[in-house]
């Protein structure tokens, strides 16, 4: 019998970049992928599109799959002869049970790696603005379960030695038993008025801290109704805080926006919004293909003698061109006295990417701006070559053949749906769980509206902000009823981020 393999796997505290490349490589492997609760979904997307997701998540009131049925899924997976990946928040050895699953992984001969993941107990106070030691205030720290039973006349946790210590106190999985573990520690000779923070759903955009002393915490979360999943700390580096924080402080903290690009382009919107402190949800709606008929675009190419110019209106139009170009056996060598025409700063920089130079770049980033950038240089000796989409706007050919300016528009690729997934988008759609969604082409936001159907789309649209990238997809946008609150001045990702900015300012 051939027999699998597990891997028990930490994910982090919470936001995905925090994941180990190892641990991301586990996922992608996997057949069987058995993920708890505080796993961010976001990483589940890297899965073969054929794994077997089993959730295996707890709640502090009752549990989808107990811990020992849990264990008997990755032994009957791995007997299987299956790849699984035990998929845990955190670490799996820090308060995961990760031990138990391992022994219960040896006792039926099966072979597991660990795969540890960075623990909540550091990175969620962190996160906060709380280092849990620093030379001027303490130099150790304990790390202490939360779901022990502390109310019973012999608990597991010697309090006198925990609560006289000088170090930081971090409590995991401990608000359910928050009221006995200050009245513990105070009893134990730990000062009233010792500093305590409570860090919910740390690192991730819903992160909310609250401050206080082991005299009034108890009181202050009820007031707040604040709840778990939370890291409590307990001592005086909580008073840095202060001066520290900077995750929350950013100017997109706490924004969950959807970026409906093309997967391949998605992740520079992504990144940006990110380091700003958004939380960026990838539903590529939208995928870029070959054209269905590379003829017209194999013609021009043969002809690219009797053309003047080349006109590129996207960064999909330059690469798409240049491929099929080499696929060809042809080089830049062929674009020999060509002249170049850009629309937008990133389409140039592609270009540039091949050695070439470009010689013009309209002031305004579409084809009303290419037609004045152009007033002036064109006699009707002229040709232009405009490799793009199969399907786009006629204003620019419309408008040169009414001067008399030979234009030639060959397909260089086409605009299809994407793979985005449509339940989960409708689910934070439906659940509020989206601040925003951006939109970055026409086609972008045909396909949302596809996607999840014009008879449910004011509903679930509503309270979200949409954000455009310019005036033609924002025509777009409200043509399908949508109400655009955000149109980037300078039709570029760097115009859209700052619109946003000055939207949230």
């Amino acid at each position: 019998m051939n027999i699998g393999k597990v891997f028990l796997v930490g994910s982090g505290p919470g936001d995905p970049k925090l994941m180990t490349i190892k641990g991301m490589d586990c996922i992608k492997q996997a057949d069987v992928l058995v993920y708890d609760r505080l796993v961010s979904k976001r990483l589940l997307a890297n899965a073969r599109p054929d794994c077997e997701l089993i959730y295996g998540g707890k709640y502090p009131d009752h549990h989808i799959l107990r811990q020992g049925e849990i264990n008997q899924v990755l032994v009957d997976k791995a007997l299987e002869g299956k790849v699984v990946t035990r998929l845990k928040g955190g670490d799996p050895f820090v308060f995961g049970r990760g031990g138990e699953e391992a022994e219960a992984l040896v006792k039926h001969g099966i072979p597991f790696e660990v795969v540890p993941g960075i623990t909540s107990a550091i990175a969620v106070p962190a996160y906060a603005g709380i280092p849990v030691t620093h030379r001027d205030f303490t130099t150790s720290f304990a790390v202490v379960t939360g779901h022990l039973k502390y109310d019973k006349a012999e608990s597991e946790i010697r309090w006198d030695k925990i609560a006289q210590a000088h170090g930081t106190l971090i409590f995991l999985m401990g608000m359910e038993k928050l009221p006995i573990i200050v009245e513990q520690l105070v009893q134990n000779g730990r000062g009233e008025d010792t500093p305590v923070a409570l860090v919910r759903w740390g690192t991730t955009a819903d992160q909310r801290t609250i401050t206080g002393t082991l005299q009034d915490i108890v009181e202050t979360a009820k007031a707040q109704n604040f709840g778990s999943p939370a890291v409590v700390v307990v001592g005086e580096v909580v008073n840095l805080r202060q001066k520290l924080q900077w995750f929350e402080g950013k100017p997109l903290f706490g924004k969950r926006v959807a970026v409906t690009r093309a997967r391949t382009q998605a992740g520079v919107l992504a990144d940006k919004l990110e380091s700003l402190g958004g939380e960026a949800w990838e539903f590529p709606v939208i995928e870029i293909v070959p054209p269905v008929d590379f003829g017209p675009l194999d013609q021009a190419i043969q002809r690219l003698s009797e053309f003047s110019w080349l006109l590129f209106t996207s960064v999909n139009g330059v690469e798409f061109f240049f491929r099929r170009l080499k696929q060809l056996g042809k080089d830049i060598r062929q674009l020999a006295g060509l002249k170049i025409c850009t629309i937008g700063p990133a389409t140039r920089k592609a270009v540039e990417t091949f050695h070439l130079l470009v010689d013009l770049v309209p002031r305004e980033f579409r084809a009303e701006g290419v037609l004045e950038a152009f007033d002036g240089k064109l006699t009707t000796a002229d040709r232009i070559l405009l490799p793009r989409a199969e399907v786009a706007r006629e204003v620019l050919p419309e408008r040169l053949a009414a001067l008399g300016i030979p234009l030639e528009v060959v397909p260089a690729y086409r605009t299809v749906q994407g793979q985005a997934e449509k339940e989960r988008l409708i689910e934070m759609l439906s659940q509020k769980q989206l601040d925003m969604v951006t939109f970055t082409s026409s086609s972008t936001v045909t396909n949302f509206v596809q996607l999840i159907g014009k008879d449910q789309l004011t509903e679930l649209i509503s309270g979200v902000k949409i954000a455009s990238i310019g005036p033609i997809t924002s025509a777009t946008a409200r043509s399908l009823g949508l109400n655009v609150d955000i149109e980037a001045e300078e039709y570029t990702i760097d115009g859209l981020i700052q619109g946003i900015l000055d939207y949230y300012r």
